[in-house]
């Protein structure tokens, strides 16, 4: 055997207890688990758990992975597989238009590198590129909104049916090509345009070939778990199995309510519905400044928004929607500038933006918080980003504690700030909220970060520490294994995680990265 793992206890995915063993490592795959195995590495595990390799259900890093390949914000916490395309906004498929679009839309999420290759325009010639060489396994969602863009453009109005069978038909390619699902941004432009019968009519297409459906759905705030219901009925109506994204209630009207959603999916489960979700353990969320805006604000494009942010009359009917009404964007709450963090510009005169929310910097310059807001949008060309300091902790661990769980860090790889969820999910889940809240035992977290996202994703060959898998796996120590990454200082490695191996090969070895890019394109079992 190439590498043998000894005296780890295993945890092997399943939720089952743990069992203290030996395992080989043999072409990419799990050839043994005993006693006593001998091969041509020995790797001493005392102390140490063996896990499945971790799979983020919800990753940003369609652009990071192939511009920093090395990927160690992932790879370090023990990631294996990440599913990209997430929030109904990726750059597949494309043409050279919305390419043009979706790169500035995305700055805030992704950056827009300087000199990078598009070299790719279809879902299948993404995942082509990411075989190129990447550190861990991808996977990848069809982009609603892009597909909406190809179709339908930025208008906000119901499709034709011309243009609802051309979706179908990029929707069914994509599929074919490989993608896994399809994710949705129903708070994002052009994708929340859309109506229920419309991602309906899609989710058929993905049901019929097998994937799922995953969406941020169109409110975590006033209208969360009306938002949350329409899913559930998009995914009864279709057949598609639900995915939901960052199944948060977030925002003071949904304090306490965990249950409330709960309730909802645990009523739809028992009438058989097909349900799994994903949460970060953490209570900001971050997403792209703009997004706060109402619809009607964003329809059209970025020039179009920017026209709009620019006219004295347009910005105050704005500021209303944000400060009195509650706009869509800031899912129908009005909004608390105090709560909102920006965290990543890309013009250095905003650099003393950063690390500071909305109503601290106004107050310094003595200007309204929403002049501030437009002003900085404007100049930015909607490129910064935002933390939202929303959510609510025993919100937090009642989700996570359902059966349908499963670990996703939503993590934006770029900004001066980014969330530290990007670099720090993982461990987090198994240090604090494991070891030292025990809000989870430590073989039912694992099975949460491993066996079943697998099982969601249709993984028949990983997920589990089992002979025939795929090596996709992760040694941690549960004594010290911990996030270091802070709002202050993200990009920040975890503790107590020296060894993960992509399909067999050792990515991070004793604590240091190999620069080894073992990871490939995860393909749908149908291809």
């Amino acid at each position: 055997m190439d590498i043998v793992v000894r005296g780890a206890l295993v945890v092997d995915g399943t939720g089952g207890p743990g069992r203290h063993a030996d395992v080989g490592i043999a072409g990419g795959k799990i050839a043994e688990i005993g006693e006593r195995l001998t091969g041509t590495r020995l790797i001493d595990a005392a102390g140490l758990v063996l896990a499945p390799g971790f799979i983020d259900m919800h990753a940003h890093s369609d652009l990071r992975i192939l511009v920093e390949p090395d990927h160690t914000a992932k790879v370090a916490q023990g990631v294996t597989t990440e599913v990209l395309g997430q929030d109904g906004l990726s750059y597949a498929p494309v043409d050279d238009a919305t390419l043009a679009a979706l790169r500035e839309q995305l700055a805030g999420w992704n950056g827009d590198p300087a000199g990078f290759d598009w070299n790719w325009r279809s879902v299948g010639e993404y995942l082509d590129r990411l075989d190129r060489g990447i550190a861990c396994n991808a996977a990848y969602l069809v982009p609603q909104g892009t597909i909406r863009m190809l179709a339908v453009g930025w208008a906000d109005r119901p499709a034709t049916e011309a243009e609802l069978d051309h979706m179908r038909d990029l929707v069914a390619t994509g599929m074919r090509e490989g993608a896994v699902g399809l994710s949705s941004g129903l708070t994002y432009t052009p994708g929340m345009y859309a109506e229920t019968s419309e991602l309906t009519a899609l989710c058929r297409v993905v049901a019929e070939h097998g994937g799922y459906y995953s969406p941020h759905h169109r409110s975590y705030g006033a209208g969360a778990l009306e938002a949350y219901d329409e899913m559930v009925g998009v995914s009864t109506e279709s057949g598609c199995p639900l995915h939901l994204a960052h199944a948060t209630m977030n925002f003071p009207c949904n304090e306490g309510k965990a249950g409330d959603l709960l309730a909802l999916l645990d009523k739809a489960i028992a009438r058989g519905a097909d349900i799994t979700l994903d949460t970060y353990p953490y209570l900001p969320g971050a997403t792209s400044l703009s997004a706060l805006l109402p619809s009607w604000a964003s329809e059209g494009g970025l020039d179009a928004t920017l026209t709009r942010l620019s006219d004295p009359d347009t910005r105050e009917r704005i500021r209303v929607d944000l400060e009195e009404r509650g706009s869509d964007g800031c899912h129908g709450v009005p909004v608390d500038w105090s709560t909102i963090e920006i965290n990543g510009v890309r013009r250095a005169e905003h650099d003393h933006l950063v690390g500071k929310s909305i109503a601290e910097s106004a107050a310094a310059q003595g200007v309204p918080p929403a002049r501030l807001y437009f002003d900085t949008l404007v100049a930015e060309r909607l490129g910064a980003s935002c933390l939202m300091h929303i959510g609510h902790e025993d919100n937090v661990r009642a989700i996570m504690r359902h059966p349908a769980h499963t670990g996703g860090s939503d993590g934006l790889l770029v900004g001066e700030r980014p969330h530290p969820r990007a670099w720090g999910t993982f461990p987090r889940y198994l240090g604090h909220y494991v070891r030292d809240e025990h809000v989870l035992g430590l073989e039912e977290c694992v099975a949460h970060l491993t066996g079943r996202p697998a099982a969601r994703l249709k993984l028949a060959d990983r997920g589990l520490v089992r002979t025939g898998y795929a090596a996709d796996l992760v040694l941690f120590d549960p004594a010290t294994v911990a996030d270091k990454a802070t709002y202050d200082n993200p990009r920040q490695v975890p503790a107590g995680i020296p060894y993960v191996l992509v399909n067999g090969v050792p990515v991070i070895d004793d604590g240091r990265h190999t620069g080894a890019l073992a990871g490939h394109s995860i393909r749908s079992r149908e291809n």
